[in-house]
C-alpha cells in the first residue's frame, strides 16, 4: 500500500523519485501511448503523470492529421489512434490522490486555468498614428521602429463580415491549417476549431496560422486589400508558387499567441486586428529577449530559436524585468494595423479570441537586409539575430543598448561545437527607433570591433559575411524563405522589371550571390575572345543553375564553380570530350545542342584575372600550381574525361576546395525560348511534340558509344564487389552508401515522405544494388550485366529550348502530319555539365516528374519516340530470357529505386503531383501508380539494336 500524506511521492516513485517532475515528464513523453497507458497503473504519482493533458496533446501533434477535439487531448488521441471505444473513457471516473505537490505541474495548471480579461495593458511604448502618408511612414518608420496605426482599414469589408459567428457561418465546413510547434502538419474544419477553442483549457492553444487560405477560401481575399503604405512587394515579381509564404489568417483564443521570433529571411510586416485584443512586446535588432536561446549552426547557417511560449515569458519572465530591461509594449485593439520592420523581435499574447490578417514583405528600406539573410554562412545571421553576442571570443562594448553589468561574454571554450547557442541575457529598454550609423570597413572585422556599438545598418552587418564562401556553391541555410534558384530568378526578373532600381537591386545582389566578383570574370572572358562588352541589361546572371551563366549578345557564357576545382574542371573536361564524340560520330545530336566558341581556365592572380583557354585535350599547365592531383588519365586525349571524372568521384581523399581558378564555355546562343518560361502559353498538341522530339534525343544521347573502357583503372570501391564491371563501380558504390543510410537520407527531406514509408524502404530496396543491373542466364546460372548509357543527369524544364521559328508559325501533330523533320527541330538541350555514365532510367526521372509533370500521356509519347529497351547489353537476347520473373527487371521498381535514393529531393515532386500518395502505406503503391507505364512499354519488341 502506498503512503498517504506527504510521502506518496517517494513511495510511489521508488529510486525515480531523485528526479525532478520536469524530467520526469519529458521521459513519459518520450514514450508510446500505449506504454503510457501501462505505466499509469504503476502507481498514484504515475497515474498523474500519465494523465496529464499538455503529455496527451503532444502525442497528438506527433501524429498530426485532421483534428476533431472531443473534450480532452487523451480521449483525442487514443480515439485518432483507434485505442479505445467511443464511450470507453466516459465510463471511468477520474482518480484523486491526497499528498502529491508539485510546483511545476501547478504553473502548467495556473497557465491551462488563468483569465487574461483583467490585464490592464491598454497602454504602451509604441507610437501609435491615425493619419499618415506614404512619404511619413517611409521618412520616419520604414525599416526603423514600429508605429500602431488606426483609421487604415475602415473600408475593408473584413471590418465587419470577419466575426467568428459569420466566418463560420460561410466557411465552417472549411479546413484550415493550424500552427503548432509540432513536426506534422494539423488541419481542422473551422467549425471543429471554434468548438475546440469553447472547450480547451492547454497552456499553449492551438491556433489557426494559414498562409494558404487564399487558395481554400478565395473570397477571403476579396474582404481585404493590403494598406497603402505597404503595398510595395518586391517578391510580387515572382509567381505565386515560387515566391515564400507571405500571408496569413490568424484566429486564436485567450492565452494563445506567438512566441519570440524574427519574421522570416527579414522581411517587414504589417497585421490587422479584426475582433479582439492582443498584447505585443518588442525588441530592436540584435537585442535577444531574456529566456531565449537562438541556435546557429555552422554547418549550414540553419537558424532555430528555443523560446517559452507568449503565455509562459509575460507570466514567468516578464514581471522579473527591471524597467529599464522591459521591451517596447503596446495592446493592439479591433481595427488598428501594426507595423513591425524588418529584424525586430517581437511576442504577441491573445488577450481574448482574436481574427487577424498578416502580410511579410520585401521592400527597398529592407531588400539589402533580405539579400544578406539569404547569403550562406553562419556569423552574419547570428549577429542579425542575436547582435554582437554572436561574435566569438570577445567581449563587446554595447554601451546604448546594455548597461554595465547586464551583459554576458561568449564563453569562448563552451563554444567548439558547430552550433552556436546565443542566450538572451538582459532585456533593455530601447529607444523608439533603432539607431542606424553609418557604415565603415575593417581588415580584420574580428580583431577591430571591441569599442564598436550594434547596428542594424547593413554597411555593419555585412561585414560579418563569411568572405570564405562563394554564395554561388555553398549550401543555403534551410530556414531561408526561399531557395537558391529561386532566389536567382528574383534578382534577375527584378533586373529586368525595375529597372529604376538597379542601384539597389545591384548591391543586394552582391550579397546573396557574389554578382560582382562573377561580373568580373564575365568581362575578362569577354575581352579575351573578342566578344561585345555586357551591356546593362546584361549584367545580371541568367537561369537558375548551380553555375554563374550570362547571356551577351548571342553568346552564352558559363562559368563553372559548383564543387570546387576539381569537381568543376572534371565537369568542362567532359562537356568538351562530349562533343568532340558528337563530331566524331557524326551524331544528329549536335544539331540539338549548342555550338561551343571558346573554353578555357579564369584565374585570379595578384588582384587580377587573366583566361588561360583550353580544349579539354591535354592537362593544362595551369591547373599544376592549383591542382596537383596524380590523375590515372593523364596521357589520355582527354585527361578530365568521362573516366577520369568517374574517378574523382569515387576517391574520397581528392581535394576539392575552391581554389582561384574557374573553367569556362563560350556557346552561341540557341534560338527558341526556355520551356519552364512558356509552358502555360502552349497547347496540348505542342508539348505532346516536344515530348515526343525529347524521345528522339533522349535516344541519340543514350545510343552514343562510351569512351574505351580498357583506359579505366582496376582499383575502386573496396565495399564494391570485384566482379561488378570497371564502369559501373561508381554508380553501385554511390548507390550501396545512400542505402547503408536510408532512413537519414529520407528523413533529411524535412518531411516530404510519410514516416511510414520511410519505415519500409530499407525493405524495398534491393540487399545489393547489383541487382539492378546484374541478371543471371536461365540455363547455365552466368551473370549478365547491363551496359550504361551517357545521361543528361538533369533533364529538366529549365534545360529546354523550345524553337517556334518563323515557317512553324507553332507546334503541329507530328504523328498526324508524319513530319519527323519539324518534331525533331523542335527543342534544344542544354547544360550538360553534369553528364555522367549509368542507367538510362535516371534521365526518365526529372523528364517525367519535372518536365511532364507525371503526365501518363507525355511520358507515352516520349516512349513511342525513343524506342530503346532499358535492359542493353551484349547480348539482348540473355538478358530477356533471363529476366522474366525477376522484380529487379521491372523497370517501374528500378525506377523507384533511384527515386527513393536520389541525390535530389525527387520524392517531393512525387507526393506534390500525385496528393493521393501522402496516405500511401507501401512504396508498391508508389511504384504502381508513378512508374507502371514504364512495364507497359517493356513489353514492347524493341525497334532498334543496341
Amino acid at each position: 500500500m502506498e503512503a498517504a500524506g506527504n510521502g506518496r511521492r517517494a513511495a510511489a516513485l521508488g529510486g525515480l523519485a531523485v528526479l525532478p517532475d520536469e524530467l520526469l515528464c519529458a521521459v513519459v513523453d518520450l514514450l508510446e501511448p500505449t506504454d503510457i497507458g501501462r505505466l499509469a497503473c504503476v502507481s498514484s504519482v504515475m497515474y498523474i503523470l500519465c494523465n496529464e493533458e499538455p503529455l496527451w496533446m503532444s502525442k497528438y501533434l506527433s501524429v498530426g492529421g485532421h483534428l476533431e477535439y472531443k473534450g480532452s487531448w487523451k480521449k483525442t488521441t487514443l480515439s485518432r489512434l483507434s485505442l479505445c471505444s467511443e464511450n470507453s473513457e466516459n465510463e471511468q471516473k477520474a482518480r484523486h490522490f491526497d499528498g502529491f505537490n508539485s510546483l511545476y505541474l501547478y504553473r502548467r495548471w495556473y497557465r491551462c486555468f488563468t483569465n487574461l480579461s483583467s490585464y490592464s495593458f491598454d497602454t504602451g511604448h509604441v507610437e501609435r498614428k491615425d493619419d499618415l502618408s506614404l512619404d511619413q511612414f517611409r521618412s520616419q518608420y520604414d525599416g526603423n521602429c514600429p508605429v500602431v496605426l488606426g483609421k487604415l482599414v475602415e473600408n475593408w469589408p473584413a471590418r465587419t463580415k470577419w466575426t467568428m459567428q459569420q466566418l463560420v457561418h460561410d466557411y465552417g465546413d472549411v479546413t484550415f491549417r493550424i500552427s503548432q510547434r509540432s513536426p506534422q502538419k494539423i488541419i481542422m474544419k473551422l467549425k471543429d476549431y471554434v468548438s475546440y477553442m469553447e472547450l480547451q483549457h492547454d497552456e499553449d492553444p492551438l491556433y489557426i496560422f494559414d498562409d494558404k487560405f487564399g487558395e481554400s477560401t478565395p473570397a477571403l481575399l476579396e474582404d481585404y486589400s493590403v494598406p497603402h503604405l505597404f503595398q510595395e512587394d518586391l517578391f510580387d515579381v515572382l509567381d505565386y508558387e515560387q515566391r515564400p509564404a507571405f500571408r496569413w489568417l490568424i484566429i486564436g483564443p485567450e492565452r494563445s499567441g506567438a512566441s519570440w521570433h524574427v519574421d522570416p529571411g527579414l522581411t517587414s510586416a504589417w497585421n490587422t486586428l479584426l475582433c479582439g485584443r492582443k498584447r505585443w512586446a518588442l525588441y530592436p535588432p540584435g537585442r535577444v529577449p531574456g529566456g531565449v536561446t537562438v541556435h546557429v549552426s555552422d554547418e549550414d547557417g540553419d537558424v532555430d530559436i528555443d523560446t517559452p511560449t507568449s503565455l509562459q515569458w509575460w507570466l514567468d519572465i516578464y514581471p522579473h524585468l527591471a524597467e529599464h530591461e522591459k521591451p517596447l509594449e503596446c495592446t493592439q485593439l479591433p481595427g488598428e494595423t501594426i507595423y513591425v520592420p524588418s529584424g525586430w523581435w517581437h511576442c504577441v499574447l491573445n488577450l481574448e479570441t482574436t481574427v487577424a490578417v498578416t502580410q511579410n514583405f520585401v521592400n527597398q528600406s529592407n531588400f539589402e537586409h533580405v539579400c544578406l539573410d539569404m547569403a550562406p554562412g553562419h556569423c552574419h545571421k547570428g549577429v542579425c539575430r542575436a547582435g554582437l553576442l554572436a561574435v566569438p571570443g570577445k567581449f563587446i562594448r554595447d554601451a546604448e543598448n546594455h548597461p554595465p553589468g547586464t551583459m554576458s561574454r561568449w564563453n569562448h571554450s563552451d563554444m567548439t561545437r558547430t552550433e552556436k547557442r546565443l542566450k538572451g541575457s538582459g532585456p533593455v529598454r530601447a529607444s523608439n527607433c533603432v539607431n542606424q550609423c553609418s557604415s565603415f570597413e575593417f581588415s580584420d572585422v574580428h580583431e577591430s570591433l571591441e569599442d564598436q556599438v550594434f547596428s542594424y545598418d547593413i554597411g555593419f552587418l555585412s561585414q560579418f559575411l563569411e568572405k570564405e564562401k562563394d554564395h554561388y556553391t555553398s549550401v543555403w541555410s534551410p530556414t531561408n524563405p526561399i531557395g537558391q534558384r529561386e532566389a536567382r530568378e528574383w534578382l534577375r526578373r527584378l533586373w529586368v522589371l525595375k529597372p529604376e532600381l538597379r542601384g539597389l537591386i545591384w548591391k543586394g545582389a552582391c550579397l546573396a550571390i557574389n554578382v560582382d566578383k562573377w561580373y568580373a570574370c564575365l568581362e575578362e572572358i569577354s575581352a579575351c575572345h573578342s566578344l561585345p562588352p555586357p551591356s546593362e541589361d546584361e549584367k545580371l546572371p541568367v537561369g537558375t543553375g548551380s553555375n554563374p551563366v550570362f547571356i551577351v549578345s548571342d553568346n552564352v557564357i558559363k562559368i563553372y564553380a559548383e564543387g570546387g576545382l576539381g569537381y568543376s574542371a572534371h565537369g568542362l573536361g567532359t562537356e568538351l570530350e562530349f562533343y568532340e564524340l558528337l563530331r566524331k560520330v557524326d551524331s544528329p545530336l549536335i544539331n540539338h545542342i549548342p555550338e561551343i566558341i571558346a573554353s578555357g581556365f579564369l584565374v585570379y592572380e595578384d588582384g587580377v584575372y587573366r583566361t588561360v583557354p583550353w580544349d579539354g585535350k591535354g592537362m593544362p599547365d595551369v591547373l599544376a600550381k592549383y591542382y596537383p592531383l596524380e590523375l590515372s588519365f593523364a596521357n589520355n586525349c582527354f585527361p578530365l574525361g568521362l573516366w577520369s571524372k568517374q574517378q574523382f568521384g569515387m576517391d574520397s581523399s581528392t581535394d576539392v576546395s575552391n581554389k582561384p581558378i574557374w573553367p569556362y564555355m563560350v556557346t552561341r546562343k540557341c534560338r527558341g525560348d526556355i520551356f519552364a518560361h512558356v509552358r502555360d502559353t502552349l497547347s496540348k498538341t505542342d508539348i505532346f511534340n516536344l515530348a515526343s522530339s525529347l524521345g528522339v534525343q533522349m535516344r541519340n544521347i543514350h545510343l552514343l558509344p562510351l569512351p574505351c573502357v580498357e583506359s579505366l583503372p582496376e582499383s575502386a570501391d573496396n565495399n564494391v564487389k570485384n566482379s561488378v564491371p570497371r564502369e559501373w563501380k561508381q554508380e553501385i558504390s554511390t548507390l550501396d552508401r545512400r542505402k547503408n543510410n536510408i532512413k537519414k537520407h529520407l528523413a533529411n527531406w524535412g518531411g516530404t515522405v510519410p514516416t511510414v514509408l520511410i519505415e519500409k524502404a530499407e525493405d524495398y530496396l534491393p540487399p545489393d544494388m547489383t541487382s539492378l543491373i546484374k541478371f543471371v542466364k536461365d540455363v547455365d546460372g552466368e551473370p549478365v550485366y547491363t551496359s550504361p548509357s551517357w545521361i543528361h543527369s538533369d533533364i529538366m524544364d529549365d534545360n529546354i529550348l523550345t524553337e517556334r521559328t518563323p515557317k512553324m508559325g507553332s507546334f503541329t501533330d507530328a504523328k498526324s502530319t508524319g513530319d519527323r523533320e519539324l518534331e525533331e527541330n523542335a527543342i534544344h538541350i542544354i547544360d550538360f555539365s553534369d553528364l555522367t555514365i549509368g542507367d538510362p532510367l535516371f534521365d526518365l526521372i526529372p523528364l517525367h516528374l519535372d518536365v511532364f509533370r507525371g503526365d501518363i500521356d507525355l511520358l507515352r509519347e516520349y516512349l513511342r519516340s525513343y524506342q530503346l529497351p532499358f535492359l542493353r547489353g551484349i547480348s539482348n537476347a540473355d538478358i530477356s530470357k533471363s529476366v522474366q520473373n525477376s522484380k529487379f527487371s521491372k523497370a517501374s521498381y528500378r525506377a523507384m529505386c533511384y527515386c527513393i535514393l536520389h541525390d535530389d529531393n525527387v520524392l517531393a515532386a512525387i507526393f506534390g503531383l500525385w496528393k493521393e500518395l501522402r496516405t500511401a502505406t507501401s512504396w508498391e503503391d508508389v511504384e504502381h501508380l508513378v512508374w507502371d507505364e514504364l512495364n507497359r512499354y517493356q513489353q514492347l519488341p524493341p525497334t532498334l539494336s543496341c
